[in-house]
């Protein structure tokens, strides 16, 4: 058997990348187990739930402000500062939501492919997104999008799609 006649998953079962396809020829269509399938879709979810809580705190702006205004009892930061650090802090996390977002999509969708790094690349995004909602900044929304992210992150680690990712061997050539 050729390199040429073998299947994606046969490739990807002696951890190889599927087959190059020259240009012009269509794509052979992915068929994903189940449970990465659901995944890709929820990370999908768990994007636009990024977008939307901090777009959704970037439209309360105001209510922000002025909430920090009320409890700052350092007389050296003036309303002023205050007001253009609230702006730049919440025009930075909705800006980083859709980046974030992005990723999500980008490398669910290589993940539904059968790419076991984009699995890794997930997991590491959403470990970071989790940090970050528990630790420094969170609402609602967003805390909601990080539970979906780690549902979708369990998905892809089932032992029952373990053969969709294969590991790489080491060769010592």
């Amino acid at each position: 058997m050729t390199d040429s006649d073998e299947t994606d998953d046969q490739r990807r079962k002696r951890g190889l990348p599927p087959a190059p396809r020259l240009s012009g020829q269509p794509r052979k269509p992915v068929d994903p187990p189940t449970p990465v399938a659901w995944s890709f879709y929820l990370w999908i979810v768990a994007g636009v739930g990024l977008i939307a809580g901090f777009g959704l705190v970037l439209t309360a702006k105001q209510g922000v402000i002025d909430t920090l205004i009320e409890t700052n009892n350092d007389q050296r930061i003036t309303n002023e500062q205050i007001a253009s650090g609230v702006t730049s802090l919440l025009w930075v996390l909705f800006i980083g939501g859709v980046v974030f977002a992005v990723l999500f999509g980008l490398f669910a969708y290589k993940a539904r492919e059968g790419t076991r790094s984009a699995r890794t690349i997930l997991t590491v995004l959403g470990a970071v997104m989790l940090l970050f909602q528990l630790l420094l900044f969170s609402n609602l929304i967003t805390l909601g999008a990080a539970f979906v992210a780690m549902v979708a992150l369990v998905l892809m680690y089932l032992p029952s799609v373990q053969d969709y990712f294969p590991k790489v061997p080491k060769t010592l050539s």
